[in-house]
């Protein structure tokens, strides 16, 4: 739970490591290798033991792609990481790229020689993407080759080792169904679209659907494991047996077999005569491979737990609430210290991080950070996943505006908000950024809108007080969320970014607008909230969802422009702190309660 703040990542790594991944490659007789971020579980988060991409460019973010030849190197980021590459990457080394413009098929499909040989781990790549760099090479006159070992694990020579934490049980009371009853619903789905067995890879969707947590990735608490899912309900878990004690044996029962991790191959090739359901999204085409060997019919089809753990139950909402709120008191403490202390301009990045990380410790239930804290000031902020370290540490100095963006693992609840406060008076620019900020996420937070209705529907919502100034950010407004479970989750998100996943009564997702302005500052206002039935409309014909809020905190009332918000959006704003002082108020005492209460008037 302690975040590390030494340094992490940095172009030191792509010095030391790049000419042992060429020694490796030229042994292998490989011309370049690909490197993905994601491991054999397509987590978006590792264990140290799976970053990979991290050991061979010093890029430490949780999206990224990159390729190394014998003479040249590249590396592919989204919009949220173009500043931070250029500070942990080497640019002596390797070329930036964007993941947007094609990304590494296009690279490969304008760079790659005619007759060199790319090697790549069938593990870490989805059985489309891999596709997509096929054709590449195709269109160079490249050649993939699948490697049977990554010779970026056999240059590795102090690679760290594979996590072996024991699983616990998630209860009932938090869970809000057995895990019998969702094996026997997810396996009539299996079953209704023609079915025998699904394989399911992705953790999370294993950490639901047997009521399990674990604790091999960073921050999430995920069992990094295999199931295969019968339509009949029954299950094999497929797992290091080191992990497994009695109570999760007796938790499982007769139902769901237990087997050694290295006993999958057996698994999938007895699934030969099957129709098996596979999520080309979260399985690697490994995978595909060993079924396709083996001679199973593919469904291919998003992985059918994926929905039904995106639309939270009453017990999964009643919990992650409850966890708000308690998060909402450790918010409440440190926006105080913000507001007082820290104003002195004394404080730096990481004395503001392990402060906040002291007040949630002090929490009841709190398992893990959901993710390391974002504690961005002045020209730090401006970088949207900016991640503290002791040689980019600065100051929260007068006149500068300070932007933190946290969250807690609790057993009852994945918490997740972003906060941006002024340090001494801000600028009239920062105030009217700041408002624009705000307005788009209130339109977020406000909005109804009829079944059917996607993210990248409302995504425009958050954004269009800040195109009217010219103003836009380059990422997207609201992902997903799980309960106690990954604070990024799909499949539903908001974003520019089509998606064809209608929001559901339940689903978890931030609303989370910002302004980025490189060299000077970050803005962003983050809440998690959740779908559910709108109250009827008067006169409306149509049933109608809306949002409900949950997270809870004051929003910094010296960086809010009163003269550019409607009536409206002025009574948003008040609604809201006075929601904040009734919930999070009794939670405090003494000064931090008076500072509180001042912090929730009305404006």
């Amino acid at each position: 739970m302690i975040q590390n703040f030494d340094v992490q990542g940095g172009p030191q790594f792509g010095r030391r490591n790049v000419p042992k991944l060429r020694a490796a490659l030229a042994e292998a007789g490989l011309d370049g290798f690909l490197i993905p971020h994601e491991d054999e579980y397509q987590n978006e988060y590792l264990p140290d033991c799976n970053e990979r991409l991290m050991w061979a460019s010093g890029f430490t973010g949780s999206a990224g792609a990159a390729i190394v030849t014998t003479d040249r190197a590249a590396m592919f980021v989204d919009g949220r990481y173009t500043l931070q590459v250029r500070a942990q990457v080497d640019d002596d080394l390797f070329d930036y790229e964007t993941l947007e413009s094609g990304g590494m098929a296009n690279w490969v499909a304008r760079n790659a020689g005619d007759g060199m040989r790319i090697g790549y781990d069938a593990r870490l790549h989805s059985p489309a993407g891999l596709k997509a760099l096929q054709a590449a090479a195709k269109t160079s006159g490249a050649v993939l080759v699948a490697v049977e070992q990554n010779p970026i694990d056999a240059a590795w020579d102090d690679r760290p080792p594979l996590p072996l934490t024991p699983l616990v049980v998630q209860p009932i009371k938090l869970a809000g169904e057995s895990h019998g009853d969702k094996r026997a619903r997810i396996g009539k789905v299996i079953a209704d679209a023609g079915a025998d067995s699904a394989v399911l890879t992705s953790p999370a969707s294993i950490a639901w659907l047997l009521n399990i947590r674990g604790a091999d990735v960073m921050c999430t608490p995920l069992p990094l494991s295999t199931v295969i899912l019968h339509a009949s309900g029954n299950a094999e878990l497929y797992v290091h047996p080191d992990k497994v004690g009695d109570d999760i044996r007796a938790h499982l029962g007769n139902s769901v077999v237990i087997r050694d991790e290295d006993m999958l191959a057996g698994g999938l090739n007895a699934l030969g005569n099957k129709r098996v359901w596979v999520d080309p999204g979260t399985a690697s085409a490994h995978l595909f491979n060993a079924l396709t060997e083996a001679g199973a019919s593919l469904h291919t089809a998003m992985d059918p737990v994926m929905l039904p753990k995106a639309a939270k139950n009453a017990a999964e909402i009643a919990g992650t609430k409850a966890a708000h709120i308690r998060d909402g008191g450790a918010l409440v403490a440190f926006l105080h210290w913000l507001a007082t202390e820290a104003q002195s301009g004394d404080y730096d990045e990481i004395q503001a991080a392990q402060k906040l990380e002291s007040f949630r410790a002090q929490l009841p239930g709190l398992k893990d950070l959901s993710f390391e804290t974002i504690s961005g000031a002045g020209s730090n902020g401006a970088f949207c996943h900016y991640r503290v370290n002791t040689d980019t540490n600065l100051k929260l100095e007068p006149g500068s505006l300070y932007l933190v963006d946290s969250g807690g693992q609790y057993q009852d609840g994945t918490t997740d908000v972003t906060r941006t406060v002024a340090i001494g008076e801000p600028t009239t620019e920062m105030r009217r950024r700041f408002t624009l900020v705000l307005k788009g996420h209130i339109a977020l937070a406000s909005v109804r809108f009829p079944p059917g209705t996607t993210g990248s529907n409302l995504d425009a919502l958050a954004r269009m007080a800040l195109w009217e100034d010219g103003l836009d950010y380059d990422h997207g407004t609201g992902h997903g969320v799980g309960a106690y479970l990954g604070v990024h989750e799909g499949p539903q998100r908001i974003s520019k970014a089509p998606n064809t996943i209608a929001l559901l009564p339940g689903m978890i997702v931030s609303n989370e607008p910002g302004y980025y302005k490189t060299g000077g500052y970050g803005i962003r206002i983050e809440n998690l909230q959740f779908v559910h039935e709108a109250r009827e409309i008067d006169g409306g014909e149509r049933a109608m969802l809306g949002f409900e809020n949950l997270t809870w905190a004051p929003i910094d009332r010296n960086l809010v422009d009163v003269d550019i918000l409607s009536a409206e959006e002025r009574d948003w704003l008040n609604d809201y702190h006075a929601q904040v002082w009734d919930k999070v108020g009794p939670q405090v005492n003494g000064d931090v309660k008076a500072w509180l209460e001042a912090a929730c008037a009305a404006v």
